[in-house]
């Protein structure tokens, strides 16, 4: 599908034909693209859908372990919450892997929950810090399967916005070089054909008038 939109073509036969196959190529490789931009943005819409449902889904539970964590900051104190949000790792054990969305490649996060135990003891401290430490615990798939969601939509759309950009250079560049040079070399070789048929009368003409002077004479 290459051709070098900056030179001159040749006008031959076999440059139309060579430029032929690759207006068909192009225009072949548009439709293919058209069915992936259309089956990006349908599963775009999709992950939105499931992403506004899942962040739907973390609101409530979010605000309630807030809610718990706060009532815990309020017997406590914050010197002692403080002490022990020391001792809890700022990380958890997860394993990463991935999936694959039209040839893209998508990052999952599978948090293991089994390892994530209470690193506190309970002598002095609130059941509403338990509480809070528990929901927040449960929460950690979710909020996962949330960045998940929000990661694979804004990798779709970068692969929707290179698709684009692509099928607009075929449809405004590519494709209509490809007939302007089709068009430019069968009017150089319709134009060529007719000289040469005038050429071939002009001669026929002559050959017939030599050949009545020479039966004349």
């Amino acid at each position: 599908m290459s051709v070098s939109f900056g030179g001159k073509y040749l006008p031959t036969k076999l440059e139309l034909i060579r430029i032929r196959r690759s207006l068909q190529v192009a225009q072949n490789v548009y439709r293919i693209l058209e069915d992936k931009r259309d089956i990006l943005v349908r599963r775009l819409n999709e992950l939105i859908e499931e992403a506004e449902e899942a962040r739907r889904k973390l609101m409530e539970p979010l605000m309630k372990a807030y809610g718990a964590l706060h009532e815990s900051l309020l017997s406590m104190g914050p010197l002692r919450l403080q002490s022990v949000a020391a001792n809890v790792p700022e990380t958890v054990s997860v394993r990463a892997k991935s999936r694959t969305i039209i040839g893209i490649s998508i990052p999952i996060v599978e948090v293991d929950s089994g390892r994530m135990g209470l690193t506190y003891g309970f002598a002095d401290t609130s059941v509403s810090l338990d509480e809070a430490a528990s929901m927040f615990k449960e929460l950690v798939g979710t909020v996962c399967r949330a960045a998940e969601l929000e990661n694979a939509i804004f990798r779709l759309a970068e692969e929707l916005k290179k698709t684009q950009r692509l099928l607009n250079a075929l449809e405004h560049v590519v494709i209509p070089k490809y007939k302007d040079a089709i068009k430019f070399i069968s009017m150089t070789l319709e134009e060529r054909e007719r000289d040469d048929f005038v050429k071939l009368k002009h001669v026929k003409k002559k050959l017939e008038l030599m050949e009545v002077g020479s039966h004349a004479s």
